[in-house]
């Protein structure tokens, strides 16, 4: 009798198990072979931008790509676009198994990243830039730190935090406009759990960040926006771009400082289900939604250009 009950009782641990196992399991994902991802558009330019969750980063001891964000510069279309993505999607690795995006640079490379977006987005992505977060800080400080208007709830945040008093002008007190340095702008993009949202109001604060320090970028001259490059390059941890393709990639942006920036964040609210798997909380993506917002998003100044050159 009681041999038949442990019997029973590893059947039921057994069925357990696997369900918990089965219930973890993310859908099939299905992703675009590199060799059918089409050329980008003339004019179009894809960056990524890369920063680890380490305030001094080394390449041979990288931490997790917190922070994933596509700079898309269109010359033809008049376009500057910022798309950010979601730090715990579940993406196909390089080895083929499903697992977390942030985790892709760290353990195989800036380089498989890029790929790995690529096929999930349908674009074509080669260039990076690797930051840690004392890099983005110094580069924030050359700018003379970064205007950010805060709820009350970030506010809240950022006093028990707390930030030194010298690090937002005036010292951080309620809602309201405060100048920012860069150790404090960081600190800004980490918060994750004031006001709602999670890991989604993340991604917005980056882009908050970015597109601000953009804007300062306007009234610059060509010779300190060059010099805003060699900042950039001083402050890198890794990239796969020479100076001189740095300098480039500054003159298109450069020619586009009047456009308005447009942001977009992958997945949109309709394309993503939170879910645990492998013991994390993890976001299961539709990719094939999230490749169509994608390239309706990339299409939409070439429509207007189709149009017009249709009508000449």
């Amino acid at each position: 009798m009681l041999k038949r009950f442990f019997s029973l009782l590893l059947a039921f641990v057994l069925l357990l198990s696997c369900s918990t196992a089965l219930a973890d399991q993310p859908k099939p994902i299905e992703t675009i072979p590199y060799d059918q991802i089409p050329e980008n558009r003339d004019g179009m330019y894809h960056y990524l931008l890369l920063c680890v969750d380490q305030w001094n980063a080394k390449p041979s001891n990288l931490g997790n790509s917190d922070g994933i964000m596509i700079l898309t510069l269109d010359t033809r279309a008049g376009r500057i676009m910022l798309t950010s993505i979601i730090r715990d999607a579940l993406v196909v690795r390089p080895d083929g198994v499903i697992g977390r995006i942030n985790y892709i640079a760290k353990n195989y490379g800036p380089e498989a990243l890029c790929r790995v977006i690529s096929e999930h987005l349908n674009i074509r992505l080669e260039k990076y830039v690797l930051f840690d977060f004392q890099q983005i800080a110094n580069i924030v400080d050359y700018m003379g730190g970064v205007n950010i208007e805060v709820t009350a709830e970030e506010a809240r945040y950022l006093r028990d935090y707390p930030l030194d008093s010298h690090q937002t002008s005036p010292k951080m007190n309620r809602a309201g406009s405060y100048l920012f340095t860069g150790r404090a702008a960081v600190i800004y993009m980490r918060i994750r759990k004031a006001g709602g949202g999670g890991d989604f109001m993340r991604t917005q604060r980056a882009r908050t960040v970015l597109s601000t320090l953009a804007d300062q970028c306007r009234t610059m001259t060509y010779d300190q926006a060059r010099a805003l490059v060699d900042s950039v390059a001083s402050n890198t941890t890794m990239t796969n771009m020479s100076l001189e393709e740095m300098v480039i990639a500054m003159e298109r942006a450069y020619s586009l400082r009047s456009c308005v920036i447009e942001e977009l964040r992958i997945p949109q609210e309709d394309a993503v289900s939170p879910i645990s798997y492998a013991g994390m909380s993890v976001q299961e993506i539709d990719w094939v939604k999230s490749r169509e917002d994608m390239a309706d998003y990339l299409e939409c100044g070439w429509l207007i250009i189709d149009d017009e050159e249709y009508e000449d």
